[in-house]
């Protein structure tokens, strides 16, 4: 039986194992659900020393994807203490082994025959394990054996998934394997990409609403705290930073003093900006009043404000110089990939000036509150591939009431001459093909935190996919990992990173 120790307690043990000279043997992993190649494992590494520590990582740490990992921490820790070859049983907290091979300093740290070649792992952290075994004057060992995967038991044997993405899985494998998705993801990386559109600071203030107010037809609250996060362009090129050396984000914002150490702080130097100061536009803020429930892990919206102007357009010098920056750059990058929130960046003019000189152009062009049925993706004229959500394809073609979604979509292809995405939220999305044949993918999860920024992940991920030639489907799979995957962080907190993604990938890939 194992016995479960805090980091604390294992460093007064590593000591005291020194001195009666035991070889100490160190297992890592998820053990989500523990299955017979684990017992095996187990064994096989106990039998190459004295002591066996096993260690597991903490839920909010595990990058599996959504709902996963399917057993808490206490019911996984509890199922590795009742295995009898295992000596003591730790907690990780930390997206890597790190951690426990400080405190445990392993004489053996011992992992499966799959881990064998590092140019498998998907983290690429294998290579830095074994560096740190060694720094400790440790050694790594492989076991042998029938290779079992939790992941697939789980996929297959709880809900996890749903029987439609199952579905579509066993049809997705049928065309594209996992290392057809690592090598687009690894192309990426070499891309020049400039990002394009309107920055937005999204601020969320947490309360809690106690009910209406007595005198009122208005809610009552108690403020709990106020975070601030980088939204619009800013936060679809955080994204795109994730798998790619060379970003730049270009834009006009305002000069708030306050602002200026957030984008520092924030983004990191894998983007390169090149911002234009406005003396009369300010920065975008929209604030958003929400309550957390604990029990669903989730974020209801109360109320929304912002600040932006009722004349949605930039004064004339910060334009102009917006335009002239913009002419400079194009031609340098593979990918422009053009986000228009419909705030007064992309006018006429400017748009015109990126249409024409745009080596490959992804455009999202969004409805909001503030500019609705203004902003229509229509007044494009060229892109190499769109992205857009049920309402903006509805407004696209708002005569045209009595045509399907999928008949708009092929008008929207027809008027833009590309393909593009129509993503549908809860429904997932679908992809127009240059042959007109549309293809839907299920949401790739269902559980949900927080639906803003989802379709900001989404475009991020199929415009890289754009970018690096990828197919279709591909681009419309690893668009609804990003989004799965985004709807589980408050606003624009965190980018979706590439690890997670596809780690995701592989989750999915195990059906």
């Amino acid at each position: 039986m194992g016995t479960f120790v805090s980091k604390e307690e294992m460093k007064e043990l590593r000591a005291k194992f020194k001195r009666e000279g035991k070889t100490v043997v160190l297992c890592h992993g998820v053990f989500d659900l523990v299955h017979p190649g684990h017992i095996i494992y187990f064994q096989q590494a106990k039998a190459m020393g004295d002591v066996l520590v096993v260690s597991y990582t903490a839920a909010r740490y595990v990058r599996k994807g959504p709902g996963r990992p399917y057993f808490d921490d206490e019911m996984r820790k509890t199922m590795l203490s009742a295995i009898g070859c295992i000596d003591y049983v730790m907690m990780s907290d930390g997206y890597t082994a790190d951690d426990m091979i400080e405190t445990v300093e392993p004489d053996l740290y011992v992992k499966g025959q799959e881990y064998a070649k590092a140019e498998d792992d998907i983290t690429g952290k294998i290579g830095e394990e074994v560096a740190l075994v060694r720094k400790h004057g440790g050694d790594v060992r492989y076991t042998s054996g029938q290779v079992f995967s939790s992941t697939k038991l789980i996929n297959t044997a709880f809900p996890a998934l749903t029987e439609e993405v199952k579905e579509y899985m066993q049809d997705f494998k049928q065309r594209y394997t996992m290392d057809d998705i690592k090598a687009y993801t690894e192309k990426m990386q070499d891309l020049k990409v400039l990002v394009v559109g309107d920055v937005i600071i999204d601020e969320y203030v947490f309360c809690e609403v106690q009910g209406l107010m007595s005198k009122n037809v208005a809610y009552s609250a108690r403020l709990h705290r106020d975070e601030k996060y980088l939204g619009g362009s800013i936060a679809i090129a955080r994204h795109i930073a994730s798998f790619c050396n060379n970003v730049k984000l270009m834009a006009v914002v305002g000069k708030e003093p306050e602002f200026e150490p957030t984008f520092k702080r924030v983004l990191p130097e894998e983007i390169a900006v090149d911002f234009v100061y406005s003396d009369e536009y300010p920065t975008i803020v929209k604030k958003r009043y929400v309550s957390e429930d604990v029990k669903k892990d989730e974020v209801d919206k109360v109320f929304v404000i912002n600040n932006i102007p009722l004349d949605m357009s930039i004064d004339k010098p910060a334009k102009t110089a917006f335009r002239e920056k913009l002419e400079r750059n194009l031609k340098e990058y593979d990918l422009v990939v053009l986000c228009d929130f419909g705030h007064g960046l992309i006018d006429r003019k400017t748009r015109e000036i990126i249409e024409k000189q745009a080596k490959t152009l992804v455009i999202n062009c969004q409805t909001n509150s503030s500019n609705y049925g203004t902003n229509l993706i229509t007044k494009y004229t060229r892109a190499d591939a769109f992205s857009l959500d049920d309402k903006e394809l509805k407004l696209a073609f708002s005569d045209y009431n009595s045509a399907s979604h999928q008949e708009k979509l092929a008008m929207l292809s027809n008027h833009l001459h590309s393909c593009g995405w129509h993503t549908m939220g809860g429904q997932g999305a679908e992809v127009i093909d240059e042959n007109e044949n549309i293809m839907r993918c299920p949401a790739l999860t269902n559980k949900t935190k927080d639906t803003i920024g989802a379709g900001d992940a989404f475009f991020s991920l199929a415009a890289l996919c754009t970018g690096v030639e990828a197919p279709w489907e591909i681009g419309t799979f690893m668009g609804n990992i990003a989004a799965a995957l985004a709807a589980n962080i408050v606003g624009n907190k965190k980018p979706v990173e590439k690890v997670n993604v596809l780690k995701y990938a592989s989750t999915l890939m195990n059906v």
